[in-house]
């Protein structure tokens, strides 16, 4: 019998191709060399890169027998996920290997902010002795914020307990009961910034969260402020960083990512260089001997199940395992709706029914489930999400999620739902179809007002009180902005003037944060979402 054949094409660990046994044989190829790497990738059956190798659609082209793409790390900047999903290519990574290594680093980079250790060292290096120039302050009895209350922010949280602080936290997906089980207490973003010593940042990067500490947030904040970014560049703003800084707004700062990386890249964040009060270091979350081995051996396993053809924990892409094939188009719609559920939101719900009618109820309709989880928690936690770590996700935040199946469908031939109770007991609903011969992904229900309209990357939906106008005045300031409409549908809830009523546009490009609200305000729209879906 033919052993599969896995193509390594950047220097991993002997545990890591220890992992992967003697029925598979194993071969090398340097990644960076072009033409050799699609030599190699022909008789592939797995392909296993860390981050300088170039995973694109040129690839997947010429890897004609390619099941499997493994990162062995946490990103996936390198790999053409959406290309692999079109070539039908499982993509995996190693999404929980740095979490400690991560976390062990923000500790590290909140003392050398607070004890000047940066400055110290080049000093003494420099033949000085300024030890009344570089007096620091103590951790205790500081109060630390956390934003982002994940694995990382709470790992983070459980080494900062010792130190006698004071923890706060900050996150719209936020598990109460574990948050008070380390300590800290859950608040509002403003008052985090409000009250803190130092703040953290352990966010996914977002559209909703690029420039989440900004010059708003740093005018609330004490003079003696240290602020930390070992997650995402962009997360805080540089410039307004840079103001804070230099105008002795706060204190000092620590950060391990940028917006361009190196930093000298970028003109904004250049001028941190010149910064004494920052203390910088060149995106070191993962780079600890024991990230690269965990990443390593993790890809290995997961390899090893998919060519067998098992379920694949870390399968960013496609649900691993059987899934039948009257059910599989309906993963992508499923994680598409769950991105739409967690953007109308706006924070994770008590309890989450993710409902399947029609005649696709009769079958094991488990991976629509996982798939529409996955979709809620795509933005919400920094980590990559797979399609079996997003129920023990669900799980962490205190959510009861329910599958329904009902073999009826009234409009549609299938219906996938998802609905969600939140905490103030209001309940958002999102409901999708697949149409046509080319399975295109269709919205048919929002907040409870009935659609037909196609789910494109880029949507924005707007909720207001009916009336005379209003979609010409959002239309006109769209055009104004130079943002084309490709398509929408509105829908109102009754059959007269000033009932609530739902608009759905399709548009051709990503709307920002800023911009939606600004519209929202003028049309004074009771609710506003841009929401950009990925699959």
């Amino acid at each position: 019998m033919t052993r599969p054949v896995v193509l390594i094409a950047e220097e991993l660990s002997p545990a890591t191709v220890e992992v992967l046994g003697p029925d598979i044989e194993v071969r090398n190829v340097d990644g960076t060399d072009r033409p050799a790497l699609l030599a190699a990738v022909q008789e592939a059956d797995a392909l296993m890169v860390r981050s300088a190798t170039q995973v694109d659609a040129e690839v997947y082209a010429a890897a004609k027998q390619l099941k499997v793409v493994a990162r062995a790390g946490v990103g996936l900047d390198n790999v053409d996920v959406p290309a692999a999903t079109s070539a039908g290519v499982m993509v995996i990574n190693a999404p929980t290997s740095n979490i400690t290594s991560a976390a062990e680093l923000a500790v590290a980079l909140i003392l050398a902010s607070m004890r000047n250790l940066g400055r110290a060292d080049a000093s003494v290096k420099a033949g000085k002795w300024e030890r009344k120039q570089l007096t620091g302050v103590e951790l205790l009895g500081k109060t630390v914020g956390v934003v982002g209350f994940g694995r990382i922010g709470q790992l983070v949280a459980e080494r900062l307990r010792p130190f006698g602080v004071n923890l706060l936290a900050y996150d719209p997906y936020v598990n109460h009961a574990r948050a008070a089980e380390l300590g800290a207490r859950v608040v509002e973003l403003d008052e985090l910034m409000g009250e803190a010593d130092v703040v953290t940042v352990h966010m996914p990067k977002t559209p909703e969260t690029t420039g989440l500490i900004g010059a708003e947030q740093f005018a609330l904040a004490k003079p003696s402020l240290h602020v930390v970014n070992a997650a995402r560049g962009g997360l805080i703003d540089e410039e307004a960083l840079f103001d804070a800084l230099s105008s002795g707004r706060i204190a000092g700062a620590a950060l391990d990512v940028y917006t361009s990386e190196p930093p000298s890249a970028s003109e904004t964040a250049k001028r941190l260089l010149e910064l004494d009060t920052v203390t910088l270091t060149p995106h070191l979350g993962a780079s600890t001997v024991e990230a690269q081995e965990k990443a390593g051996v993790a890809v290995a396993k997961s390899v090893r199940l998919a060519l067998a053809g098992e379920l694949v924990p870390d399968a960013v892409n496609v649900a691993g395992g059987a899934i039948d094939d009257l059910v599989r188009p309906g993963v992508a719609l499923a994680d598409r709706l769950g991105q739409l559920f967690t953007a109308l939101a706006g924070e994770a719900p008590e309890l989450l029914d993710i409902e399947v009618h029609g005649e696709i109820a009769t079958h094991d309709v488990t991976a629509l489930k996982l798939s529409a989880l996955r979709g809620v928690f795509r933005s919400v936690v920094t980590e990559q999400v797979s399609y079996v770590n997003a129920p023990v996700l669900a799980e962490e935040r205190g959510i009861t999620v329910k599958l329904v199946t009902d073999e009826n469908s009234e409009r549609f031939r299938n219906v996938v739902t998802l609905r969600g109770t939140l905490r103030d007991s209001s309940v958002v609903t999102v409901s999708g179809t697949l149409s046509g011969v080319e399975q295109e992904h269709k919205l048919t229900e929002v907040f409870g007002h009935a659609l037909d309209v196609a789910m494109s990357d880029h949507l924005l939906i707007i909720r207001y009180e009916d009336g005379p106008g209003l979609i010409g005045k959002y239309g006109l300031r769209l055009g104004e902005a130079g943002i084309n409409i490709a398509g929408m549908q509105v829908s109102r809830a009754g059959s007269t003037r000033g009932a609530e009523a739902l608009v759905v546009l399709n548009l051709d490009e990503s709307v920002d944060r800023e911009f939606a609200e600004e519209l929202g305000a003028t049309i004074d729209a009771r609710s506003i979402h841009a929401v950009d879906l990925v699959f």
